[in-house]
């Protein structure tokens, strides 16, 4: 798997901008979890969004799911963060083409 290290110097940049704009916040997460965690918000915002469905119907469970949640909110974020990050390179790396090589620049002239 490839990773940051990957990358060229413009590329690092481009990834750590495009990782930062999809990154799920950890603060919007808890209080996801604080105010809506009986109707499963931090599960629509972490995914999966049917975990979400069913804690919506089930009321989180009736509280017990969502109370449940908050030790797994932790691990949850890093886990879709990570992804989010290994998308990004993997995007990155696509577009340098077949092979996988940065693309040399021309000489001007």
């Amino acid at each position: 798997m490839a990773d940051l290290y990957d990358l060229t110097d413009r590329e690092l940049q481009v990834a750590r901008l495009e990782i930062e704009r999809r990154q799920k916040s950890a603060v919007v997460a808890w209080l996801l979890w604080l105010f809506l965690g009986g109707l499963g918000g931090h599960r629509y915002y972490l995914g999966p969004v049917w975990q979400g469905i069913l804690m919506t119907v089930t009321l989180g469970g009736l509280g017990f799911w969502a109370l449940i949640d908050a030790f797994f909110i932790p691990r949850r974020l890093r886990a879709v963060n990570k992804a989010v990050e290994e998308a990004v390179v993997r995007d990155i790396l696509a577009r340098r083409g077949q092979d996988g090589r940065a693309p040399v620049a021309s000489p001007a002239g």
